[in-house]
């Protein structure tokens, strides 16, 4: 089969990564499939790809992926990187086309989702309202509070320590301009970045935190981004008490939303025992690939 590769650059990169991209199509001009590399440029994941590949049904075992991927591949090495993450659904063509080209899987993902016309909504809410000893609830619709932001800021190496198994993921690293930056990245795309966080009355500062992303429209579902407790604070329901408040507050502000999804290692046993006590289902698994160079 002929066809022909066209490589493009993301014109806008990000705060903490920049695309680079491939067309391929047919000697028509028919486009076939896509690959994107996601590079990232933050210190603590300068090593790091990623890359998504989609080969249009019609056109797979047609050897239209594998070139994507050769392309893709070869710009990763050229750039440096030492290794490039790709995620497959469990047993989807993409999972067997990943397996089968030197990717190892290394860090399994449940994918869970609450539908809220089902959900146990009065005890969630009840959960919200519980109280929690030495600690209070804050929330923030967008960016960070500037009062808060150096302690929110701070507070994000709550994920430092998030099971990733195999992954060579490094590290991230969070500073009051990247959590400005990520804020105003979801505002661009039109969607609605709400921030729930457990704040210590000790000395006011945030020691948890968990956000939701909500369809700018109020319709569909929203994307649980993270929710995580500083390893000092955990043992007292923290996690599961944000994550109440933000649902509860999401079917408020927001009464048309469907669901709210979220993922999590499957070796988070914690988080997935605070997912189970508020009503999310398990919709599928996904396999996290790594490829070393």
């Amino acid at each position: 089969m002929s066809l022909h590769l066209t490589p493009l650059t993301d014109p806008q990169p990000g705060g903490s990564s920049r695309r680079l991209a491939w067309v391929a199509s047919d000697t028509d001009g028919m486009p076939l499939g896509t690959a994107y590399l996601r590079l990232f440029t933050r210190e603590g994941q300068q090593h790091l790809a990623e890359l998504e590949i989609a080969v249009h049904d019609t056109e797979r075992r047609r050897g239209v992926g594998t070139r994507l991927l050769d392309a893709a591949v070869s710009a990763a090495r050229a750039e440096g990187r030492r290794s490039v993450l790709a995620q497959a659904e469990q047993d989807s063509p993409a999972d067997l086309f990943l397996a089968a080209r030197g990717f190892r899987r290394v860090l399994t993902l449940t994918y869970a989702r609450l539908p809220l016309a089902e959900a146990d909504l009065d005890a969630i809410a009840e959960l919200a309202r519980r109280p929690h000893p030495g600690y209070t609830l804050t929330e923030w619709d967008g960016s960070v509070p500037p009062e808060l932001a150096r302690s929110y800021a701070d507070s994000r190496r709550a994920m430092d320590d998030m099971p990733m198994e195999g992954t060579d993921y490094g590290t991230v690293v969070w500073d009051v301009e990247r959590v400005l930056a990520a804020a105003e990245a979801v505002a661009k795309r039109g969607e609605s970045l709400h921030t729930v966080a457990a704040v210590s009355t000790a000395d006011g500062s945030v020691v948890g935190f968990s956000e939701l992303v909500v369809p700018g429209d109020g319709l569909g579902d929203g994307q649980h981004y993270g929710t995580a407790v500083l390893p000092e604070h955990r043992g007292h329901g923290l996690a599961r008490w944000m994550k109440a408040a933000s649902i509860s507050r999401a079917r408020e502000r927001h009464p048309a939303l469907a669901g709210l999804r979220t993922d999590t290692a499957e070796s988070n046993a914690p988080m997935l025992a605070v997912n189970d006590a508020l009503g999310y289902l398990p919709t599928h698994r996904a396999a996290e690939y790594q490829l070393d160079l």
